[in-house]
């Protein structure tokens, strides 16, 4: 039996942002396009925090690499239960590896141009510069840890070496998981009834196309989470403005000697039901 796909964990959500973002960037080698601990800023990736983090994340993604290929030949080989390949023996000592072969995505806005004036007051480093459909970051290699030195291998949201954020695209994969993430969301029992639902769905899945590339992998690395708060909110939005206007059209109705809505009749009950419900207690 095929191997069911998994779009909606963490990890492959990870991947797909990584590749999006990716496609916004240019880099002098694709190997470097890869990150193996993220800083805020250039002198952190100095400190040995960072570097125990680039060489366990470095450490791991070879290991799942080669336990990849292992376990594809096995398969193709058609080999015995007892020989099939084990994650953990492909593990390995990270300090092992070459510290200068060590990728940092350092989150910054100094290669981004700056847009005065695009915010009246602005409260945030992000809105003294031009608009961006995710943080802008560079990567690095560091050259020399002693002399903290490190030599500059891609920047976000650049092409041919200028500023720009119109060449990339997120990836077909990470929009599938975009409509499934909405799909599902949409067949919880609070939502699944409502008269307008499509529109519900179609307001998410263009909130979750602008801002879906806004995750902060250096911030967290859940990725469903963040999606899903986005989702809530987006639903509830559309839920308040059509109880708006149907208030409204209710309203109208009413003084119009017209009677109003099947829920605004209901809600009218239950309010008349609890004024009796009061009375009552405070006469015993």
């Amino acid at each position: 039996m095929a191997a069911r796909n998994k779009y909606l964990n963490n990890r492959e959500l990870l991947k797909e942002i990584h590749k999006s973002k990716c496609s916004y960037s240019e880099f002098i080698d694709p190997k470097y396009s890869h990150y193996d601990a993220i800083v805020e800023d250039y002198d952190e990736m100095f400190t040995e925090e960072a570097m125990v983090v680039a060489q366990e994340t470095k450490a791991a993604r070879i290991a799942a690499k080669e336990y990849a290929v292992a376990l594809k030949e096995w398969t193709d080989n058609s080999g015995k239960a007892s020989d099939k390949p084990r994650h953990v023996d492909h593990k390995f000592d990270p300090t092992t590896l070459d510290e200068t072969d060590f990728v940092y995505r350092v989150m910054t806005y100094e290669h981004i141009p700056l847009e005065p004036g695009r915010k009246k007051n602005p409260r945030k480093e992000s809105e003294n510069y031009a608009k961006l459909n995710f943080i802008p970051f560079k990567h690095y290699v560091v050259t020399d840890y002693e002399k903290k030195e490190a030599m500059e291998v891609g920047r976000s949201h650049s092409k041919d070496g200028e500023f720009c954020q119109t060449h990339g695209s997120m990836t077909d994969k990470l929009a599938i998981m975009y409509m499934l993430l909405v799909e599902r969301y949409s067949q919880r029992s609070n939502w699944r009834g409502y008269t307008y639902l499509d529109e519900m769905k179609g307001q998410s899945l263009l909130q979750l196309s602008a801002m879906g590339l806004q995750f902060n992998e250096a911030k967290s690395n859940n990725p469903f989470a963040y999606y899903t708060q986005a989702l809530t909110h987006s639903f509830t939005r559309v839920l308040n403005g059509e109880k708006k206007n149907q208030d409204i059209r209710d309203k109208i109705l009413i003084e119009q000697g017209l009677s109003p809505s099947f829920s605004k009749q209901i809600d009218h009950e239950n309010m008349l039901r609890k004024i009796r419900e009061d009375a009552s207690s405070d006469n015993e």
